[in-house]
Order: structure tokens, then C-alpha cells, then sequence
């Protein structure tokens, strides 16, 4: 089964892909590589999924917030390539985790993400490398924060 495929049979809607909130691209290619700006969690309805993990949100939420990241990013690949078919491989993802500074399971929030990927693109290709990290705030306090490394189909 295909990307797009596999999104339709999971039944799983995209929100709408952001518009940059800065001076950047949402992509950016090269050669066979697509580097995938930071995300955060955009909803359907356009808003963003707010608050810090161990303080206003528990893991659970902050692992749900990590999963909409993915299927925010998802939006932009196929607005910015036409189709998530374009995507042969996650290469590399570093996930970012608006955390107090005692919490401790930002791998376990990122899952949210990566298990989506898993879903998307397969096992094979939709783990990659990935990088689960902490930070005191992240923009507009986001809950998560997410960019990527793809591989590209010729």
C-alpha cells in the first residue's frame, strides 16, 4: 500500500498545513532530500495544541499533541510535493518537548510522531534516526515541536 493509501485506510484527516510564522521555508530540497522545517501541532480547525508537558498537560497528551505534529507535517509534504508517495524514507526526526524541567519521557512523547510515521510509510522506511529532546518553552507554548529529514523517490 502507498503513503496516500495507507493515510486513506487509517481513516486519518490532515489539518490544514501551516503557513510559515517566520522568515523560512516549510521545505526545503536537495538533490533527494527534503528538509522539513519545525512543526508544531496544528488541529483541524487551524489552532494549535498548547501547554507543558508535566505542568498543564500530562505524557499521554503531550505523546497525542506529538501525533497531530506528525499529521501537520504530513499536510505540508503533500502540499509542498503533491503526494506523500513522493516520500521513500524518514531519515531523520528531532522532536522537541515543552517539558518541566523534571519530566523525563520526551522519547516516549515523540513516539506520538514516530508511530504515525511507522503507520504511514511502513516500518522500514518510516522509522528513522531521532533525536527526543526537552526545552523550557517552545513557541506560542506549543507542546511539541517537530522537524525532519526525508529521502525522496527519484
Amino acid at each position: 500500500m502507498t503513503p496516500e493509501e495507507k493515510l486513506k485506510s487509517l481513516n486519518l484527516s490532515l489539518p490544514p498545513a501551516p503557513a510559515p510564522a517566520g522568515v523560512y521555508k516549510p521545505i526545503v530540497l536537495q538533490a533527494n532530500l527534503a528538509y522539513l522545517s519545525g512543526h508544531g501541532p496544528v488541529t483541524m480547525d487551524g489552532s494549535l495544541l498548547t501547554g507543558r508537558v508535566g505542568e498543564d498537560i500530562d505524557k499521554e497528551q503531550g505523546k497525542l499533541a506529538a501525533r497531530q505534529v506528525g499529521l501537520t507535517m504530513l499536510a505540508t509534504i503533500r502540499e509542498q510535493l503533491g503526494s506523500l508517495d513522493r516520500v521513500a524514507r524518514v531519515i531523520k526526526v528531532l522532536g522537541m518537548v515543552n517539558a518541566t524541567p523534571t519530566f523525563g519521557e520526551h522519547p516516549y512523547v515523540i513516539n506520538g510522531c514516530s508511530e504515525l510515521f511507522a503507520e504511514i510509510f511502513g516500518d522500514e522506511n518510516g522509522i528513522g534516526a531521532r533525536s527526543a529532546v526537552g526545552m523550557g518553552s517552545l513557541p506560542g507554548n506549543i507542546s511539541v515541536e517537530i522537524e525532519a529529514i526525508l529521502e525522496l523517490h527519484p
